[in-house]
């Protein structure tokens, strides 16, 4: 049986340090991210999962990891020295945010409960100094019946990131369980892209939930959908620095020695210039 779910959103605001002297140039310029629902309450072959976990993060080494349904034995596994970890939470399962130090400095953090929640969940957010960002992650309310909820959740999210100063940037990554038609529903403010659709909505970073592709969960019929999101909202001010998409890429996609995958999502890789 699944542990008791303990979700929440974070968001945070951060801002990226200005360069180093040890830093080069086109790491200034740019911006990495990591979103994934990386499955720990799933018990089976947790160990060797974990450690491909850690493999991938320590391979890509995003500025910005952003993890839904973390489980306390994942927790020790991803400490680095040179990460700074926040958590939605300490029990059951919940989100965990990992910044790279050299590149991000802490401001402020909060936990946004959702009131009307069944499944524990809220958003986390985070914030920085230097080039003010704004982090926030979290994992909507699950399975279809949830749906009036989980627009809601929807919407409070898109007001936050709307109701950000004008020289923060709001970046937000999770696995949202959004079908197309939910989010039609409640709309997305003008100031807020889909990085996908701005991307050019490649078809090969289309799903990050594929039972047809990824045999975890071992469910008979086949369904696919486009469960984890980025979105952006960039600053408006002028003379203030704009953060840009510039690819993204699923993770996860190879099959472990145990048979299965890291987890019954794919992750999101994105790159962003700073302009």
């Amino acid at each position: 049986t699944r542990k008791k779910i303990f979700e929440c959103q974070l968001v945070c605001l951060i801002n990226v340090r200005v360069a180093c002297h040890n830093q080069s140039v086109s790491e200034d310029d740019e911006l990495s991210l990591i979103t994934w629902n990386v499955d720990g309450i799933d018990d089976e072959d947790q160990p060797e999962r974990a450690r491909s976990l850690c493999s991938y993060l320590t391979s890509y080494a995003a500025d910005v990891v952003l993890l839904q349904e973390i489980v306390q034995p994942y927790v020790w596994s991803l400490i680095r020295s040179r990460v700074l970890i926040l958590t939605g939470g300490e029990t059951g399962y919940f989100t965990m945010m990992l910044l790279k130090k050299t590149r991000l400095t802490l401001l402020d953090s909060e936990i946004v409960s959702f009131p009307n929640t069944h499944q524990g969940r809220s958003l986390l957010v985070v914030l920085f100094r230097g080039q003010k960002l704004c982090l926030m992650t979290s994992h909507f309310e699950s399975c279809k019946a949830n749906s009036t909820e989980r627009m809601r959740q929807l919407k409070k999210m898109m007001e936050r990131m709307s109701e950000a100063p004008d020289d923060v940037t709001v970046l937000f990554g999770g696995d949202t369980n959004l079908r197309d038609y939910e989010v039609t529903a409640v709309g997305i403010p003008s100031s807020v892209c889909d990085l996908w659709e701005q991307l050019g909505e490649p078809e090969k970073c289309r799903y990050t939930w594929d039972t047809g592709a990824n045999h975890n969960n071992e469910i008979a019929f086949k369904c696919r959908f486009r469960f984890d999101r980025v979105y952006l909202r960039r600053a408006c001010e002028d003379r203030v620095p704009r953060l840009n998409p510039h690819s993204m890429a699923l993770i996860g996609l190879e099959e472990l020695r145990c048979g299965r995958f890291t987890s019954d999502h794919w992750g999101i890789y994105c790159m962003f210039s700073v302009e």
